[in-house]
């Protein structure tokens, strides 16, 4: 595992998995001890925690439960969440791409870096590449992946005058994924990791000059605070995934296999639903003149212009992409020009 947890990590997660009996001791009913993203955030509160503490049992009467509880309160940083659910400490496990992209540069693929200008492109995107991500999460973490879903566009907010793409070049900008790195670098600006809950000082003090999440994070972390510009060019979805240990998947009868996937596979839909919603709403609070979850956040609203769009395609094409055909094996490659390419125009060369 590359990241080791502390002491206090290991007793809450030891905590946590101690109120639900083995995988091999599992009876009629079903019980599935999940564990979720940030507790503060919508995919969350709306979401997954709802699923998996209500609405699971609710809808299979009964014969399915789930308990869960999110990585922020379990004091784990995310990274290591696979890890953890390969060793059965959960039964399942929600998080995102970045999360284990470092792992193997093929996840990234799902999600790289500007090429989904839309969330209906997202989707195909996802659509198209699931089935090769799930045999790699079989194969590297014995679990099966049962859904990928956004979090808000992941867009640029800075404490600067941006009017345009080019305005980006000489920028520093807060990253998290290499992919994201790529198109920074792309635009002539650089990459700068900062965590999220240091970006607004960041911004404050000039250690970077934007800093990049998704719309309603923005929204709720009050960045608003240090930005006062929103670039919406969308620059990936924080696309997150939702896996189930091996073991756990087959101690299950088929029928309860079916009627679990079958009320995952709603709750994804409702989440994509939701994300398209969010989205917009959000970037109406940090920039627009009403808000209905609160504060108005008075950003200057910059909305790329189609030559922007074009800058964005060639940087896509020259950079984003081509960089991470370096990090990824031939057939690796040659897969994603198969189901992905098509769907953005766009061929990675090895």
């Amino acid at each position: 595992m590359r990241h080791i947890l502390k002491a206090g990590m290991i007793a809450s997660v030891a905590a946590f998995a101690l109120n639900f009996a083995p995988a091999a001791q599992a009876a009629d009913p079903v019980t599935i001890k999940a564990v979720g993203t940030w507790g503060n955030l919508t995919n969350y509160t709306k979401h997954e925690g709802p699923f998996w503490n209500e609405t699971l049992a609710k809808e299979t009467g009964g014969a399915l439960k789930g308990e869960i509880k999110p990585q922020t309160e379990l004091g784990l940083k995310g990274f290591e969440i696979m890890r953890l659910l390969k060793q059965g400490v959960f039964d399942y496990a929600h998080g995102v791409m970045g999360y284990v992209s470092a792992e193997n540069a093929m996840f990234d693929g799902v999600d790289l870096s500007s090429l989904a200008q839309d969330i209906g492109t997202a989707r195909k995107i996802v659509d198209a590449y699931m089935p090769i991500m799930a045999t790699k999460f079989e194969e590297i973490y014995d679990s099966k992946l049962l859904q990928l879903y956004p979090f808000p566009s992941q867009n640029l907010w800075c404490n600067a005058e941006i009017s345009s793409i080019d305005d980006l070049k000489g920028k520093k900008v807060r990253t998290y994924t290499a992919s994201l790195a790529d198109f920074v670098e792309g635009v002539g600006g650089t990459s700068v990791t900062v965590a999220f809950a240091e970006v607004i000082p960041a911004l404050q003090k000039g250690v970077v000059d934007c800093g990049i999440t998704g719309s309603m994070p923005a929204y709720n972390a009050k960045w608003y605070q240090s930005a006062t510009h929103a670039y919406t060019m969308r620059v990936g979805w924080g696309m997150a995934f939702g896996a189930i240990n091996l073991k756990k998947w087959n101690s299950m009868t088929p029928a309860q296999q079916k009627m679990l996937q079958s009320e995952v596979d709603k709750l994804t839909d409702r989440m994509w639903t939701e994300t398209a919603k969010e989205d917009a709403l959000a970037i109406q609070c940090l920039t627009g003149k009403e808000c209905s979850l609160g504060p108005v956040g008075g950003m200057k609203l910059v909305e790329p212009s189609a030559d922007d769009i074009k800058k964005q395609k060639k940087i896509a094409q020259d950079v984003v992409v081509a960089n991470w055909a370096k990090r990824c094996d031939a057939e690796c490659v040659k897969t994603w020009n198969e189901v992905v390419g098509p769907i953005v125009g766009i061929t990675a060369k090895k």
